[in-house]
């Protein structure tokens, strides 16, 4: 009787099932410091779905003086990608976008290239130095949204110069900046206070993403433990746009 009791107390499995698209991870192999070779690629894509996640949206970097990607690379990557899951039948389907870093090199991109973007509505993710915010940053933000873009800044909470100026994400918002969480910041994967800002984001509802920014096994590793805390459970109850990508 007491192990009956016990257990149906559990409490009940949580994964990413309802969240449906992982719109930031690293899968494509040899391309940036995400998955390393296709078999990588083939891995990843396998926990990641287990894990609940039916559909990917990855963003390899591009930065002008480490990871000097562009479409074409990407695609042909991706092309890759789309052969080996169809091989092994994992019953996922995935695309491609970019995650831009704010150089001069996004600059020049910006205004003379077309960008590669998540889902149907130019979706842009683009994320900035952990050091220092850009003394431009506003102004490109406003020039993305003049050329038709929809900016996303990725893993707000690893900025750790907002961490005590929370009326700076406000002002984000207010321009119409979405802000996607990394979740394993939950459970403290990137530090004390990428945790302390992620949960904080949470409670005021100012998170519109959550991806998992996964790199390598490490990351799944860390989803495993983050589905567990009661702030990711919190942030399953928001009208997330994964869903909808």
């Amino acid at each position: 009787m007491f192990s009956f009791f016990r257990k149906n107390s559990s409490v009940p499995q949580v994964d990413f099932s309802t969240v449906v698209t992982d719109m930031h991870s690293h899968l494509i192999p040899g391309i940036d410091d995400g998955a390393k070779t296709l078999e990588d690629s083939v891995t990843l894509i396998k926990e990641l779905h287990a894990l609940g996640y039916k559909k990917f949206i990855t963003t390899p970097h591009i930065m002008s003086d480490f990871y000097r990607n562009t479409p074409e690379i990407i695609l042909e990557g991706l092309e890759q990608v789309r052969q080996a899951i169809k091989a092994e039948n994992i019953p996922v389907t995935i695309s491609a976008a970019a995650e831009y870093y704010l150089d001069d090199g996004f600059i020049h991109k910006l205004e003379e290239e077309k960008l590669l973007t998540l889902g149907d509505n130019n979706h842009l993710l683009f994320e900035i130095s952990y050091v220092n915010a850009p003394d431009n940053l506003m102004e490109v933000i406003f020039r993305m949204q003049v050329l038709g873009y929809k900016p996303i800044m990725a893993h707000p909470e690893r900025y750790p110069f907002w961490g005590n100026n929370f009326d700076f994400y406000g002002s984000l918002r207010d321009q119409g900046v979405l802000l996607q969480l990394n979740v394993n910041s939950l459970s403290g994967y990137y530090g004390p206070d990428a945790k302390r800002i992620a949960e904080k984001l949470i409670e005021k509802e100012w998170v519109d993403l959550i991806g998992t920014d996964t790199h390598a096994m490490k990351h799944i590793q860390a989803l495993q433990r983050t589905v567990k805390e009661k702030s990711f459970r919190k942030v399953l109850e928001f009208n997330l746009l994964n869903k909808h990508l």
